[in-house]
């Protein structure tokens, strides 16, 4: 047991001993009583030492002493329990050999290591066959820690089964390799341990060393298979916890070592690589142990809503544009990108002692060796031939990977190791080298998996010190629930994205960037717009702007002509301009055309933007892009390009209107004259611009057979699979509220509006189409949820359900979120400019359920008309877009109506009643902000 500074303040063994003697003289051993107060007694020790450890803790803030503290405290109570069983309860005058029982402590508190809420594991060691006496013990020990609250595991075997049983069970092994003498009979622990080492480790290294390496690797895909993941799990996620305890594993089984510094002495690791090995674990416990205190429970997770008070209580503070919980985060993913070095160096040593130990390689580690350009492969993979290659030729460390990925091999973990020691090579000169700057652009383009090169660079600290501005944002988190990655992981996944469009690879998901990309004229702009485009996030202000400018300076060095250099510097500042304008515009708006083409300018920047776009999206998280996505970024680009190349969309509207009716008279089989002149005269001018002839179609249909039917209400519903939406049609007789009551409806039935257009006949009738989702992102139409939401529509409008009642009820009865710990700061925005015919208005905010369903009746109020909606979520934020009216159909300009409908919504926003007040705070923080 590791030195524990003033044990008798965590527990006073002897004094508890002192009281249990006097309790078995006032109490039968056997009676119930003597087991109360035996209970009592071991309750308030273990509450007060768990006190005490706690205390400790959140003095020192060092998590690996409060563990050995702990584990020390359960070994007392543990000792203290078994005395008691054996020496009152059952005692024994003339034992037999057989009646002998030994604990020991396996796993990680075998380890002498206890988290505050961590399992107890322990092992029941009789001689040869369970006696009723060792039964007897058993189960009162466990019982009476169970009672305690500690949750133990346990087995309970002999020496010979655990032998026998662990020759073919690995985690056996990983447990008896750990196994900790507690208490009882010493000398059956003993034989446990001496067989272990006789008949387990010898000649078995290989196959161990083979089952941890797999049964980590399987573990990290469980996990996400990313340490860069912004909810890691400090336990079993990729650079937690049991990666390091794996290496111990290893180092325990194959060097028969049982501490770290064993390591550097058989010169598997250096003095630098054994601090970060001990700085890494040292703070891994520590913030294991305070996620442990702060949950009141076994949480391994660094979930959103615990994140930033682990910050404040490790120390972490805001500075100047980045939070106290993305510095503690980023901390956090470094020692994570630390621990997987160490594995590397760690796994490169054990292949060079399984070489010396047999002439066949193990199946990882190969021994064919030649020689390749200057550099060594080494077993498949690529070494330099001596260690002073990088110190003599710094440009030998970029060429190594640039070899490697024209040759597809892997980097050996020797070489990554010298590169991690002879980083300060890669300096202002080496970064000025043409030949180093045309290596890393080749790779950075290449057609041979560059996402994959990249990674290495990363990984190795490499490309973090040969772009600068890169290494500012590694590791860097976005502390909300719309990033689910680093800044530095996002952007090699898009390079990786974009490698795979260019291939083919995702040719049906992405059909039209599939198209284009062969058609750009130059493919390392791109390349390097996707590596830049978030390259500033972090410092404080519009990273886009920022980013620009790192583009303005990088890209000449990179080799980019000057008009490359300002394509790319010009992607990077309007990077987020087409996904903007899709999501939260009416594209069939000119307007809405108007303005994006006027940034965008020309053909060529409009292919460049949407591949951008796209991988951007694509690159956030697994469940970001959908279907509907697509198709709204679709839309936007043909109709940019029309506009780009001198389309029909001058076309003045009337024109275009009657061009729509002439084509879709053609169409109308079956229909009479009168039929024909009635629906034409139906719609206003607006209702054949804003759709395509399919939709017209479908909607005339509809409408006829309604008017045939003599029917109400008609709600109509079909799902598109590949654009991930279905399109609900509603046809009944215009009424105040409508769109605010049906938007209710479709809230109770969980269904997510991510699009509305909103039309009224001329003869009084509304034509509204909803286009929804569920809550993963896909079409609406799992099981009987159709029929289920038309029958809430038809009862909503029909009065049966009161809406907000029911939603109200429900934002009651829900539980609290892990995400209520973020804050989106409510605005509202009402733009004239962005449409000729109507006011938009943008609101902001945080989103909840019945959001839409308050704002829409919100705008009832106020006496305006929706003309389209438009709804954007970016984790916990939304963007809701609203083309309006007033009742006359005009534009609203009235400053004092602006006023009162920007009050209005943010109450709706906020449930306050002091909406002006908030918005104009919000309107100074964006000030602040920009």
């Amino acid at each position: 047991m590791r030195k524990i500074p003033n044990r008798r303040e965590i527990i006073d063994r002897k004094q508890v001993v002192a009281e249990i003697a006097e309790m078995a003289q006032r109490y039968a051993p056997d009676s119930t009583d003597f087991r109360a107060a035996l209970l009592k007694t071991l309750k308030s020790a273990l509450t007060s030492g768990q006190q005490v450890v706690k205390d400790r803790f959140m003095k020192s803030n060092k998590g690996r002493p409060s563990m050995y503290a702990y584990a020390f405290l359960v070994d007392q109570v543990i000792r203290t329990i078994y005395d008691s069983a054996t020496q009152y309860v059952y005692p024994l005058n003339n034992p037999t050999s057989e009646e002998k029982l030994s604990l020991v402590a396996v796993g990680g508190y075998g380890r002498g290591e206890l988290a505050p809420h961590s399992d107890v594991d322990l092992l029941f060691l009789f001689p040869y066959k369970q006696t009723p006496w060792s039964e007897q013990i058993i189960e009162y020990c466990l019982y009476l820690l169970w009672d305690l609250g500690l949750k133990v595991g346990h087995a309970t075997r002999n020496p010979d089964e655990c032998i026998r049983l662990a020759k073919n069970d690995i985690t056996i092994q990983t447990a008896l390799l750990e196994m900790r003498y507690i208490w009882g009979d010493q000398d059956l622990a003993n034989e446990v341990r001496s067989k272990f080492k006789k008949e387990i480790i010898p000649g078995n290294s290989r196959a161990f060393i083979d089952a941890k390496l797999n049964e980590r690797d399987e573990r990290h895909k469980k996990f996400g298979n990313s340490r860069y993941v912004v909810e890691p799990n400090i336990k079993e996620g990729k650079g937690g916890l049991r990666d390091l305890q794996t290496l111990f594993w290893l180092a325990k089984f194959v060097y028969s070592t049982n501490d770290v510094s064993e390591l550097q002495a058989n010169g598997v690791f250096t003095e630098t690589e054994r601090k970060k090995f001990t700085k890494a674990s040292n703070f891994l416990r520590t913030v294991r142990c305070h996620l442990h205190y702060l949950t009141n429970r076994p949480e391994e997770r660094l979930t959103f809503d615990v994140q930033s008070e682990l910050a404040k209580r490790l120390g972490y503070t805001d500075h100047a544009g980045t939070l106290g919980v993305e510095r503690f985060m980023k901390h956090y993913f470094l020692v994570a990108k630390d621990v997987g070095n160490l594995t590397r160096i760690f796994c490169a040593n054990l292949e060079a002692e399984q070489q010396k130990k047999s002439r066949l390689p193990i199946p990882r580690f190969g021994l064919l060796r030649r020689k390749l350009d200057g550099f060594l492969v080494d077993g498949g993979r690529l070494n330099v031939q001596t260690d002073e290659d990088f110190k003599e030729d710094p440009l030998k460390i970029l060429g190594l990977f640039h070899l490697a990925q024209q040759k597809d091999l892997d980097v050996h973990p020797n070489a990554l190791r010298l590169i991690r020691q002879n980083l300060k090579l890669i300096n202002k000169k080496l970064r000025s080298e043409p030949e180093a700057n045309k290596m890393f652009l080749e790779m950075l383009t290449s057609r041979k998996d560059p996402e994959t090169t990249l990674r290495r660079l990363s990984e190795a600290g490499v490309l973090g010190r040969f772009i600068p501005d890169f290494g500012r944002v590694v590791a860097q988190m976005q502390h909300d629930m719309y990033h689910v990655y680093t800044v530095d992981e996002h952007t090699i996944r898009a390079i990786g994205i974009l490698a795979q469009i260019e291939d083919g690879l995702l040719a049906e998901e992405h059909p039209l960037s599939h198209k284009i990309m062969p058609k750009i004229l130059s493919r390392p702009v791109l390349y390097v717009a996707v590596l830049l485009h978030d390259i500033a996030k972090g410092r404080g202000g519009d990273h886009s702007v920022l980013g620009a400018e790192v583009a303005d300076k990088l890209c000449p060095r990179l080799g980019l002509s000057e008009s490359e250099t300002e394509t790319v510097s010009w992607l990077v500042r309007y990077h987020l301009l087409m996904s903007n304008t899709a999501f939260k515009r009416d594209l069939a708006d000119p307007k809405t055309i108007e303005d994006f083409v006027q940034v965008v300018q020309s053909p060529e920047h409009l292919k460049l933007l949407l591949i951008l776009t796209v991988v951007d999206i694509r690159a956030v998280g697994p469940n970001v892009w959908n279907g509907w996505k697509g198709q709204l970024l679709r839309e936007l680009y043909y109709a940019s390009e029309t506009a780009l190349t001198g389309g029909h969309t001058s076309e003045g509207r009337a024109e275009r209107a009657r061009h729509m009716q002439e084509i879709l008279k053609e169409t109308l089989n079956g229909w009479n004259d009168d039929e024909i002149s009635a629906h034409m005269e139906r719609f206003y001018e607006s209702y054949w611009l804003a759709n395509s002839l399919e939709t017209q179609q479908a909607h005339a249909e509809l409408i006829r057979k309604a008017i045939k039917q003599n029917t109400v209400l008609t709600i109509d519903a079909k799902s598109d699979p590949f654009r991930a939406v279905t399109e609900v049609t509603v046809y009944t007789p215009d009424h105040p509220g409508l769109f605010a009551r049906i938007a209710a409806a479709m809230s109770i039935s969980a269904a997510n509006i991510v699009d509305a257009k909103i039309h009224t006949t001329t003869d009084g009738m509304a034509l509204d189409t909803f286009f929804i989702q569920d809550d993963e992102g896909n079409a609406f139409d799992r099981g009987d949820r159709i029929a289920k939401l038309k029958k809430t529509i038809e009862d909503t409008l029909k009065g049966e359900i009161h809406a907000r009642k029911e939603l109200s009820q429900r934002t009651k009865n829900s539980l609290p979120s892990r995400t209520r710990v973020f804050k989106a700061t409510p605005s509202v925005l009402v733009n004239n400019a962005a449409s000729n015919i109507h006011t938009v208005i943008e609101v902001r905010g945080r989103d909840r359920n019945g959001l839409l369903a308050d704002l829409t009746r919100a705008l009832f109020e106020l006496s305006l008309s929706v003309s389209s909606a438009h709804i954007s979520t970016f984790g916990e934020r939304v963007v809701d877009v609203f083309y309006v009216k007033d009742m006359f159909g005009l534009k609203i300009t009235n400053n004092v109506k602006i006023a009162s409908i920007e009050e209005k919504l943010m109450s709706a926003l906020s449930g306050s009643s002091d909406g002006a007040t908030q918005n104009q705070n919000a309107k100074a923080a964006q000030r602040a902000a920009s």
